[in-house]
């Protein structure tokens, strides 16, 4: 694999929890002045990192403050049912956009996630009214589908040295054909009583079950990426996979890797989606991919600056959430959803491949 074939994304290093700065020195022959203003300097330093980190929690908070006092918004927006409607919306694309951190740590894009999830939604939905199959088969057919359109992206990728970018397009355009054809004009409609909605419509401590299903699988993505040697590997690849290579690591094996576990989890982010929705049909996967993008880059602006991170992720993904809830409420027309998305994504990649570049200097 070359190193061409990578996205010039945020980098990363083998321990992205600890991004190494360059140490203040002091000039010879300093006096109590001297070290009295390289104290305050490193104080005005921590400020600005700590501003750096947390200022997507604080714009986050602002934004929800804005629309719970601003008409119309604020007749609905500041209520326990919308929170509720933005945590279990917000479940879905942050499923996606943990999905789309595997091969975006490691230097490449996915473009086919999105198409994944309402593959495996309409599939999923189309096996019980169409086929007739019980829940538990209708759920590990797609799950199993998922797992093979990643095996089929990471060969591509990293065994013919196809370019990512290419083979995830084609892959996300033979799926929405597919699943236009599987459709075939039709929206498969679950049954009332079926477990999925049932799960998918039930609360866990007075909040949405999907939600915290969720948070559990970002509790276990922060874990490996943060304390297991394959995780980290993935941050070497992304930062210099020919460095990553002469050190032993298997670049191209742990490549195809996340490929696979991406296909896996979006196929089961569009499972999620049926039971939220209870019904399926071929829509267009770039409305549940390009948030997630906008999420994971957004993120890598947050909490570790410079670097995809889980819980840069997480936040991120509540941003956008509220942000596009509070324009709903506002009255915006549909169009103003998909500006935001857009802009939100133009943005974010803009201040985290900033931020990477910076922290590659900072570190030179």
């Amino acid at each position: 694999m070359t190193d061409t074939s990578q996205t010039h994304t945020p980098s990363a290093q083998t321990n992205p929890s600890e991004p190494t700065e360059p140490a203040p020195t002091t000039p010879p022959g300093s006096n109590g002045s001297t070290r009295h203003a390289a104290a305050s300097a490193l104080s005005s330093g921590g400020v600005v990192r700590f501003l750096e980190a947390y200022a997507l929690v604080l714009i986050t908070i602002a934004v929800a403050i804005f629309f719970s006092v601003t008409h119309p918004a604020s007749v609905a927006f500041p209520t326990i049912n919308n929170f509720n409607v933005v945590l279990g919306n917000n479940a879905v694309v942050l499923l996606l956009a943990l999905a789309a951190l595997f091969p975006l740590v490691s230097g490449f894009f996915d473009f086919s996630l999105g198409s994944t999830a309402v593959f495996s939604s309409v599939l999923c939905a189309g096996l019980q009214t169409k086929s007739g199959l019980p829940l538990v088969v209708a759920i590990i057919i797609p799950l199993l589908v998922s797992l093979v359109i990643g095996v089929v992206n990471g060969l591509f990728v990293t065994t013919f040295k196809m370019s990512p970018f290419v083979t995830t397009l084609g892959m996300a355009t033979l799926l929405s054909g597919v699943t236009i054809w599987y459709c075939n004009g039709r929206t498969f409609v679950l049954d009332g009583s079926s477990a999925l909605i049932s799960f998918g419509s039930s609360r866990w401590f007075d909040l949405p079950a999907v939600f915290f299903v969720v948070l559990i699988v970002a509790a276990v993505v922060w874990y490996f990426f943060r304390h297991t040697p394959y995780g980290r590997s993935l941050y070497a690849i992304g930062s210099n996979a020919t460095s990553a290579r002469l050190v032993g690591v298997p670049v191209d094996r742990n490549v195809w890797t996340a490929f696979v576990v991406s296909a896996l989890i979006a196929g089961f982010a569009g499972i999620l989606q049926l039971g939220r929705q209870g019904s399926a049909t071929a829509v267009d996967g770039g409305t549940l991919l390009f948030p997630a993008l906008a999420a994971v880059f957004l993120g890598a602006t947050a909490i570790i600056p410079g670097f995809f991170n889980v819980v840069g992720t997480v936040i991120s993904a509540i941003f956008v959430s509220i942000a596009v809830s509070g324009l709903t409420l506002m009255g915006a027309s549909g169009w103003a959803t998909n500006v935001f998305n857009g802009g939100a994504l133009l943005v974010a990649v803009g201040l985290s491949t900033y931020l990477g570049r910076r922290k590659l200097r900072g570190q030179g």
